[in-house]
């Protein structure tokens, strides 16, 4: 049995993954700020028959992610899979970015991740087993959108430390990749519209429905379709991948 930590994963996207990676068959270790949250989602994972165990940390805390990790492999025997995969938003124009705003979403976004990924790697070397890290980016992170900019950074700086992380870790067996969703339809999304009306005026909803008439593909995305994704590369069939950090958003951005 696998056993896959998420964090985030309270809510939203972090919720879709951690349900589809236990109908795959993983013990889930869920991580969030929001005990309410995690608890929930653990009894969702138990549900559908595979163990779960909820930590409370602050990704922006190193020692806090060293302590999840601790606990997952702990409580639920082992450690296979890292999803770092919590995240905030912020909307604002680059004029008026002040420096407690990047180090807020920089703290969560990317030394997250960081920590995360230090955390990981070190569990899977101490116990001599290959394992699979997985970021979150985002469609962000390969195109910087207005009103947005200090987030695009944090995204493109998740796809450098997934690229370096790869070339460290090759050797010892730990891939490194990333997902990079578009639109999703989730709280922050509707925080982030909210913002955009903000800012320039657009109505409530203007601004989603502005990006989802984007997408090739014609619909937002879902949870589930992120969720698709990660389970691929939480399973054995990526094997031979790492380093890459795949748009999986519909046909929004193309490279």
């Amino acid at each position: 049995m696998s056993v896959a930590l998420v964090t985030g994963g309270g809510q939203g996207i972090g919720r879709g993954i951690a349900l589809r990676l236990a109908r795959d068959g993983h013990d889930i270790a869920l991580v969030d700020v929001n005990e309410a949250g995690i608890e929930s989602v653990a009894a969702e994972v138990r549900e559908i028959g595979t163990k779960a165990t909820a930590f409370v940390a602050d990704v922006s805390d190193r020692d806090q992610v060293f302590a999840a990790v601790d606990h997952a492999a702990e409580a639920l025997g082992g450690f296979d899979v890292m999803i770092n995969n919590a995240g905030i938003a912020q909307v604002a124009p680059i004029d008026d970015v002040r420096p407690d705003d990047v180090q807020k979403i920089w703290a969560v976004n990317v030394d997250g991740v960081l920590w995360g990924i230090q955390a990981a790697a070190a569990k899977f070397t101490s116990a001599g087993r290959p394992g699979k890290i997985i970021n979150a980016s985002s469609i962000a992170g390969h195109d910087g959108f207005a009103m947005l900019g200090v987030y695009s950074a944090t995204k493109f700086a998740v796809r450098a430390l997934t690229q370096a992380a790869a070339k460290e870790y090759a050797a010892r067996g730990i891939t490194v990749n990333a997902y990079c969703p578009g639109v999703v339809g989730t709280d922050m999304w509707v925080s982030i519209d909210k913002r955009f009306a903000e800012l320039t005026g657009a109505g409530e909803g203007e601004t989603y429905d502005k990006f989802v008439g984007g997408i090739a593909l014609g619909r937002a995305q879902t949870p589930d379709d992120v969720a698709a994704f990660v389970s691929y590369l939480a399973g054995p069939d990526s094997d031979y991948m790492t380093g890459q950090a795949v748009l999986i958003d519909g046909g929004l951005v193309f490279r």
